[in-house]
This record gives C-alpha cells, sequence and structure tokens, in this order.
C-alpha cells in the first residue's frame, strides 16, 4: 500500500529527522504538560482512597522515586471528598505535586474533585454510558440524540474545571468503548479516537482547552495505532494538538511488563509524539517510576542526529498492520513467524553448555538436546567454531572465512559483507545473511539482492536515530520491489539489563508494529546474561504480536479499586498456568478493569467483591461470586472444558 507522506506525516513531524511533536502547553498546577516542556512521569496510587495517611505515604514514596504527578482513583462522592484530606496532608509534608482523580462511572464525583485537585480524568466509555455488550443499530437522529445526552452530562464538569483552573484527561480505553461507539465504528483505533473526538469537540465548544488526550490499550499494536489516528484526526478536523498521555494499560508485572509499555510507548516516542508517560506494571506504583525515566530519557539530546535521508513515498499504512510481503527462505520470511539469533561472538569458548541460556539442554547420560519454547532459531559465533553436534532445529552463522573452513557441517551458514558479496565470495547453496547497513544499498546491491532467493539481509545502524534509519532502509527495498526477508539486528554495550530491555523493545518492537521484520538479533556485550537478553528477543515478540511463544497475563497496575493483592494473585496463576502456550488470561483488580479492559483476553480472573472473584471467558461471564480461595482452580475448569488446557510436564 502506497500512502503519501503529506498525508501520514499529520501524525508525526517527520519519519527521518527526530523533533517532538508540538502541542498546546497545559498548566497542572505548577507542571506543565506540552509545548516544549520535558515530558513529564506520572503513576498512580494503589492503596484504597479512603486510606488517608497510607495514599499520602504512598504518593510521597512515589514523588521521591521522581513521580511529578500524582494519580488518585475516586469511584465515588467519599473519595473524591476525601482527595481533600490527602492533597492537605502532602502541603503539610512539604509536597506541593499536583494530583489526578481518576474517574469512571460517576460524573457527580468528578464534579466534586475538579473543585479539589489539579487535574480529573475520565474515561468516555464509561463517563456517561453503562456497558452491556449490546449491539445497537443507530438513525443518524437517535445517534446524535445520544451525543446530546452526553454533552449534557459533561458540560457541567467543564464549566467546573474552567472556573477553578483544573484540567481533563480525557482517557480512552480500547477495551472500555461503550456499546454506542461498538456499534457505529467497532473495536478499533478509529471507534477509540472518535470516543475522545465526541468528548473534545464538546470542550472546544465550550472554549476549554486544558486538556491531555490519551488512547490506551493492552495490545501495543493498537495503542500505536490509535495515537497516530488521534493525531491525524486532530489536524484534520482543526482541532488543537493537545497533549498526548503515553500508557499501554495492562502491561503486567517485570521484564514482560517493561517491555510490553516500551513497544508502545517507545514506538511513539521515536516519532516525537508524547508529552507524559505512565508505565503501567502489576507493582508498586515507585518501581514504575524508573522505568518511565529511563524511556523519557533517551530523548533528551536525540535531535542533531546524523541525518537521514528523505521520504517521498511511504510503502506502510502507519494506522492498520500489514507484514511487509517477503519471499520465503529456509524457514526465514514468507509465513514464518520472526526467527532469533543468538550473539556468542564474545565468547571465548563455546561448549554444549553454552547453549542452555538460549534455550537448549544437553543431557550426557542420555546424549540428546531438550528444547524450550525460548529456544533461538540461530547462533552467530563470527570467527569461532562448533565442534560437537548441535540441535536438530538450530543453524550456526560463521564470518564468511570461518564458514570457508565449516562449510561441510550441517547447518552452517555464511555471515556476508556487503564487499564481499559483491565481490563474488562462495556461497551457500540455500541461505546466506548479508550484512547492511542504510548507506550499503545501491541499485547494484539490491539488485544482486533481488536476483538472490538464497539471501537473508541482516540489518544495522550506527544511527542515534537508529529506529528512523532502519525504517528508511525498509522503505526503499519497497520502493525498489526487493522482497528479501530481513532480520534486523541492533549492538548495544555495558547497559543494565533493564536498560537493554527498554531500548531493544523500542528499536525493533517500532519496526514490528509496522510490518517491518523477519527476525531479530541483539548484539548485547556486557549487558546481561544469555538468557535473559534470549528472553528479551522472544518477549519484543510476543509484545509486538508476531511471534507467541508463552502465556501472555494481561493484569492491570492496581489502584485504590481493587478488591485483591493482584502481585501476589497474578504470580499465583502465573504459577499454575505458564506452560499454556499462546492462552491470554486478564487479571483484573476491579470491574472498572474488568470485562472492558480485558478486551484482549481469552479468560478473565475479575474481582467482584471482597474476596469474590467474576470469572470470564472473552467477555462472557461463566461464574460469579468464585470465592477467593476456589477462583484459580475454578479459571483452570473453565479452561479445560474449553479444550485449551494441557497438563504440565513433572521434572
Amino acid at each position: 500500500m502506497e500512502i503519501s507522506t503529506n498525508k501520514f506525516q499529520k501524525y508525526c513531524n517527520s519519519l527521518v529527522s527526530y523533533k517532538r511533536r508540538k502541542t498546546i502547553p497545559v498548566k497542572i498546577g505548577d507542571i506543565i504538560i506540552g509545548g516544549d516542556n520535558p515530558i513529564v512521569l506520572q503513576s498512580m496510587t494503589t492503596v484504597d482512597t479512603m486510606d488517608t495517611e497510607g495514599s499520602i505515604e504512598q504518593s510521597i514514596r512515589m514523588i521521591d522515586a521522581g513521580c511529578q504527578l500524582v494519580r488518585i482513583t475516586a469511584p465515588s462522592i467519599k473519595e473524591a471528598e476525601n482527595l481533600r484530606n490527602i492533597k492537605e496532608g502532602l502541603r503539610k509534608r512539604g509536597y506541593n505535586t499536583p494530583l489526578v482523580a481518576d474517574i469512571h462511572f460517576t460524573p457527580n464525583a468528578a464534579e466534586l474533585a475538579a473543585k479539589i485537585v489539579e487535574k480529573v480524568r475520565v474515561n468516555p466509555g464509561n463517563y456517561a454510558d453503562k456497558k452491556k455488550f449490546e449491539n445497537i443499530e443507530y438513525t443518524d437522529d437517535s445517534y446524535k440524540a445520544e451525543l446530546d445526552r452526553i454533552k449534557k452530562r459533561f458540560k457541567p464538569l467543564v464549566q467546573i474545571c474552567k472556573e477553578h483552573g483544573t484540567a481533563i484527561r480525557i482517557g480512552t480505553n480500547h477495551g472500555s468503548l461503550s456499546d454506542r461507539i461498538m456499534s457505529r465504528y467497532g473495536d478499533t483505533p478509529f471507534g477509540m479516537v472518535e470516543s475522545a473526538l465526541e468528548f473534545i469537540r464538546i470542550c472546544e465548544e465550550m472554549d476549554f482547552h486544558d486538556i491531555v488526550v490519551s488512547m490506551k490499550s493492552s495490545n501495543p499494536q493498537v495503542m500505536v495505532q490509535a495515537y497516530r489516528l488521534l493525531v491525524q484526526k486532530l489536524d484534520e478536523e482543526g482541532l488543537k494538538p493537545y497533549p498526548l498521555h503515553l500508557g499501554v494499560t495492562e502491561a503486567g508485572e517485570a521484564e514482560d511488563g517493561r517491555i510490553k509499555s516500551s513497544v508502545g510507548i517507545g514506538t511513539l516516542l521515536e516519532d516525537g509524539l508524547g508529552d507524559t508517560i505512565r508505565v503501567s506494571l502489576t507493582e508498586e506504583p515507585e518501581e514504575e517510576i524508573p522505568v518511565a525515566k529511563i524511556l523519557a530519557d533517551r530523548y533528551s539530546n536525540r535531535e542533531g542526529h546524523e541525518e537521514i535521508p528523505s521520504i517521498e513515498n511511504c510503502h506502510f499504512n502507519p494506522y492498520e498492520y500489514e507484514k511487509r510481503q517477503t519471499r520465503q527462505t529456509e524457514n526465514i520470511g514468507g509465513k514464518e513467524v520472526p526467527v532469533v539469533i543468538a550473539d556468542f561472538s564474545t565468547k571465548e569458548k563455546i561448549t554444549p553448555a553454552s547453549f542452555f541460556g538460549v534455550g537448549y539442554n544437553y543431557s550426557v547420560p542420555l546424549d540428546k538436546w531438550s528444547i524450550s519454547d525460548f529456544a533461538c532459531d540461530y547462533i552467530f559465533t563470527n570467527h569461532k567454531k562448533v565442534d560437537f553436534e548441535i540441535p536438530g532445529t538450530l543453524g550456526i552463522i560463521h564470518s564468511h572465512e570461518t564458514w570457508l573452513k565449516e562449510k561441510n557441517k550441517d547447518r552452517r551458514f555464511p555471515f556476508i559483507k556487503p564487499d564481499q558479496y559483491l565481490g563474488g565470495v562462495e556461497t551457500h547453496p540455500s541461505l546466506n545473511f548479508i550484512y547492511a547497513c542504510l548507506s550499503d544499498l545501491n541499485q547494484e546491491f539490491i539488485q544482486r539482492l533481488k536476483s538472490d532467493k538464497t539471501a537473508v539481509l541482516l540489518i544495522d545502524t550506527y544511527n542515534k536515530h537508529g529506529m528512523a534509519e532502519q525504517r528508511r532502509l525498509f522503505l526503499e527495498l519497497s520502493e525498489s520491489n526487493c522482497d528479501i526477508p530481513v532480520v534486523i539486528g541492533r549492538a548495544y554495550k555495558d547497559l543494565p539489563i533493564e536498560s537493554l530491555q527498554l531500548y531493544s523493545a523500542t528499536d525493533m518492537g517500532g519496526l514490528l508494529i509496522d510490518g517491518f521484520g523477519d527476525g531479530i538479533f541483539i548484539a548485547a556485550e556486557n549487558c546481561g546474561g544469555d538468557k535473559a537478553i534470549n528472553e528479551t528477543a522472544f518477549n519484543i515478540l510476543q509484545a509486538s504480536r508476531t511471534r507467541i511463544s508463552k502465556t501472555e497475563y494481561i493484569s492491570c497496575p492496581s489502584c485504590g479499586r481493587t478488591l485483591f493483592d493482584l502481585q501476589e494473585t497474578t504470580a499465583m496463576i502465573r504459577s499454575r498456568t505458564n506452560h499454556l502456550k499462546g492462552v491470554k488470561i486478564g487479571i483484573m483488580g476491579c470491574i472498572v478493569n474488568g470485562p472492558g479492559e480485558m478486551a484482549d483476553a481469552d479468560y478473565g480472573y475479575v474481582g467482584s467483591g471482597k474476596g469474590k472473584i467474576t470469572l470470564y471467558k472473552g467477555q462472557e461471564v461463566m461464574k460469579r461470586g468464585v470465592p477467593f480461595e476456589k477462583a484459580v482452580d475454578e479459571l483452570i475448569d473453565i479452561i479445560r472444558e474449553d479444550g485449551n488446557w494441557i497438563e504440565p510436564e513433572t521434572v
């Protein structure tokens, strides 16, 4: 699909030159979001809002960790009123950090909170609508009547915010779109955007512009597309360029949550989108802030990078996923899932034990290999030989010079540099990895690649704005109708493992989200152990929905509405179900983050009362009021009855 740049660039300043999108500044207490101001970091309390001292203490821990905006749930009038006590308590302790009230179903609580705190978050999907998962046929007149009803419900809040200098975040969530939006626009990024635009139009009609907007989803692909489409639609309708609050909702815990968040948030930051970010982890809220800071700090000096040639035409759709069509070479490209290449080039010695960290375990007594779901597909050794029998599913990539000595062994393939390739060196009869950066692409090189059915391109970049340069390379291949499979390679050095996870998820995930890439190769020197790096690669593919290797958990980050210990419960469910490859399980603390926010899940576990759980299959209630002690067993029974349960292997 070909799209002219002047159309798609409405969502960003440039696909090749980094610059933050210029938004209007929105003042929230002493903080300004948007304009020329740095990206603001925020998080949300998890204790009961009626626990005043607990809320104050947790807020202080968050602020001390670097949180610049503290969000607190206010599900009813009593919690909204208690925000006053929390705010006063923080001020007495010397903390002036602005507070945000999180509102879902209760406009009267929002109207009260708007007189107390500096910002109110409303969810268009449930602020004026009750979700019944019904499909309703609307005429233009009946739809307009619904919009008039919403306006009548929302205008009082806007008026109060105008009078008190309170900002509003219009926060659309993919999983909680109203029945009305779902009936007309479907479960789509377009529906998400229209849901927010309805509220934005009301604000503009009332000459109110202190607005921040978000388009959250637990699916990074949907989230990225929705934010891009929002920017394009704001511009198309002549609405103001409002600041963007970025986040992947229900991202989960540990490295899963960090990588999933980075794929979504980082992809948008790369194109200059985003003015405030919240990383939603199923952990203590103060743990979210260092992650958000690593993501944001990467762009503090991104401008002034090495120039990347401009793009005249775009051969991908930024608003809808479509995988780049490639030919298949061995198990790479075509309809195959992306491959993972592990880097062993810096090892002093390679033994069978070296393979354990990349998913292969050799048993000496049995003289056989066992292969995990995280077994890489290829290992790059560069100049080192492998002098033992390798697993039958694995390929070894050598430098060309070493491969000439090893070429008679099974599953050994050469790594060939551009000058060697054009110079006509000997090649493997079925698979050759050709290294290239954008600067290596010329017509002679591309024509050779087009005619060589054994070639796979392994790309690299040294540009500080590397994701954009590699995207530019993919577009040049498309311009030349070159359907060669491409492995995305990136090199990192001397990074903590968490930074490696966040950086690589951004750099590679952003390309995968747009349908580019038939494999990934993380060359990480002094950045952590083989196992952590290898699992990072698989987690990036899982987060971008391009290769599913394990159970996925869509778990909310907890808040004052949560009816059980989310971290403990998630760990308990994970321990019983983490062998169910490809199954998605939603774990939600309350009904607000319940069936709607589990839009992407196969099964759901939702707090519905004190000590009570409601269990779902998709968005269908299967069992209500299940005692907490029995809920995991009954969840497993539902999965078993649905034919998706397998017994875990015993060791």
